[in-house]
């Protein structure tokens, strides 16, 4: 039998997260002339540093670095590295203390070499970001130039817009991935009985957390259960499958000694608020058309009478 990432326990998974970055007024200030085909460094006024980006304070010394300069487009490659990605490099600007990590572009590794010129290469529309400065090509005739004093500066960009996604392949293992298959596959809900109190743990698990011994047998267990406490959601975050507000519950199974979470449907927050789901509150899983391999499975919980 062939076996896939599924039955081995993998699912492919992305985390995404927008965010807002407050670039500060150094940054800002940096990032904004980047529009204008100027790198704009500040000068620390205690050890007279010149660092890119511009930063408000210093890195060395911690003094206040409240002079702007002009910085030449102009430097020497220090030090590389290539990635998938291209090749990334340490840039000692001219008139610099502190090298800049960038692009090193139109060129490949056997181009380069400690020392060489390079110059900046522009982005053709900027956009307000990093990358309005594609990066550093060699440039063998480049003269040494000198930093100047900024003036005529454009308005700090206050903030920027950004979206982190990480692709990952998470490893449930033999216990998660063995539930997850069988909520796939067969929508079975499956836990693992203790072999000494005899207790059916959901989700499973290797060891029993009140015995300490290695857990034995699968256990079948039904899609209906209990509430064991609750509390309504109103906080709107990144990730939420069920816009609030939405009531979330410690869920026990029928036949199983540990709680499940998950939401219960159906309700307002009202209705939470008015009695129609307590503490012993019956409850029956709701399954939804996907396959995922997940308790997404179970779009939610619902309300069932007791002799049901």
């Amino acid at each position: 039998m062939t076996t896939t990432p599924e039955t081995m326990g993998f699912k492919n998974v992305q985390i995404a997260m927008p965010y807002t970055l407050t670039a500060g007024h150094a940054v800002g200030t940096f990032l904004a002339e980047l529009a204008h085909q100027r790198i704009i460094g500040a000068r620390c006024a205690k050890c007279d540093t010149v660092r890119v980006p511009a930063q408000d304070f210093c890195g060395d010394c911690g003094g206040e670095s409240n002079e702007f300069v002009v910085v030449p487009p102009t430097g020497t490659l220090t030090a590389w590295t290539v990635t998938d990605q291209g090749i990334i490099g340490l840039i000692a600007l001219d008139g610099t203390s502190v090298p800049l990590l960038h692009q090193v572009i139109t060129a490949t590794p056997s181009d380069l070499q400690m020392g060489m010129r390079v110059k900046a290469t522009w982005a053709a529309e900027p956009v307000g970001a990093v990358m309005d400065l594609l990066g550093f090509a060699p440039a063998p005739d480049a003269p040494v130039a000198n930093v100047e004093p900024a003036s005529d500066l454009a308005s700090p960009i206050e903030q920027l817009n950004y979206r982190m996604e990480l692709d990952y392949e998470h490893a449930y293992g033999h216990f998660y991935g063995t539930l997850f298959d069988g909520i796939k596959n067969s929508r079975r809900i499956r836990g693992v009985r203790c072999p000494s109190c005899r207790n059916v743990l959901l989700p499973p698990r290797p060891m029993c957390e009140a015995c300490y011994v290695p857990t034995g047998d699968w256990i079948d267990l039904p899609d209906t259960g209990i509430v064991q406490a609750f509390s309504v959601v109103h906080i709107e975050f990144v990730g939420q499958r069920v816009p609030p507000p939405y009531v979330y519950a410690e869920i026990v199974l029928e036949g199983s000694a540990t709680r499940l979470i998950h939401t219960v449907g159906g309700l307002s927050a009202e209705d939470a608020r008015s009695g129609a789901i307590r503490p012993g509150t019956r409850v029956k899983a709701v399954w939804s058309d996907r396959e995922t391999g997940g308790l997404s499975d179970i779009d939610y919980f619902e309300v069932v009478a007791n002799n049901e």
